[in-house]
């Protein structure tokens, strides 16, 4: 299997890339500048690897929520990239991308929120189960830190930027019990995890259907 997984949903901008029992990632935390930076990641990595854009099987990416910009940006390189190449995308929630690595980071833990900035001192939040791959337990949102609802049973990690940015949240899940990660950012990485067995089941998407997903009805676009 040979994948490309590209994110720009928050500060951060990566890249990684499969082919085979390989994998090359490219992980940078910008602030801004993404659009100039991902095509260079990506036209590097598939030269490191020797792998053309049209021996690709499929190409995942983060399509949010996060950043107005960062979305739209991942979402339409994705979409202008498997158009030219004639291949099928994945879209990834960036929320289960931090709660992916969160689970590999504590494996005992049985549930994960994950909590991402959206500014406008609002936060996005959703609850995982984990398993091989995370899995939502409800839909995401997005909501004043203190309107998040916090796990009921089991053991549970708190992860994410948004708990850097909402201090008396990440103290209120630390009261709870959580273990709580506050400095993760989505990575492509765990993009590409996630996206592996839906492109062996063969759900895949056409290009068109690359789009971004803001949950905030209001988006405000901050340049990246």
């Amino acid at each position: 299997m040979k994948v490309l997984a590209l994110d720009t949903a928050t500060e951060a901008c990566s890249v990684s890339l499969a082919f085979g029992a390989q994998q090359l990632d490219r992980f940078a935390e910008l602030g801004r500048g993404h659009a100039e930076s991902l095509l260079p990641m990506i036209d590097e990595l598939l030269a490191e690897a020797g792998v053309s854009l049209r021996a690709l099987d499929a190409i995942a990416f983060g399509r949010g929520p996060g950043a107005f910009t960062g979305v739209r940006l991942a979402a339409s390189v994705a979409q202008g990239l498997a158009f030219g190449a004639d291949l099928g995308v994945v879209p990834v929630s960036d929320l289960a991308a931090v709660a992916q690595r969160a689970a590999g980071i504590h494996p005992e833990a049985e549930r994960l929120l994950t909590v991402n900035d959206a500014r406008m001192q609002e936060v996005y939040w959703a609850e995982f189960s984990r398993g091989p791959c995370v899995e939502a337990s409800g839909p995401e949102q997005v909501s004043a830190a203190s309107e998040v609802v916090l796990p009921q049973a089991g053991r549970w990690v708190a992860a994410g930027r948004g708990l850097k940015a909402a201090p008396a949240l990440a103290e209120r899940c630390r009261q709870a019990g959580a273990m709580v990660l506050d400095d993760l950012l989505p990575r492509a990485s765990e993009i590409l995890a996630l996206a592996r067995p839906r492109i062996a089941a063969g759900q895949l998407l056409p290009p068109e259907l690359a789009l971004p997903v803001y949950v905030r009805d209001r988006v405000i676009s901050s340049a990246l």
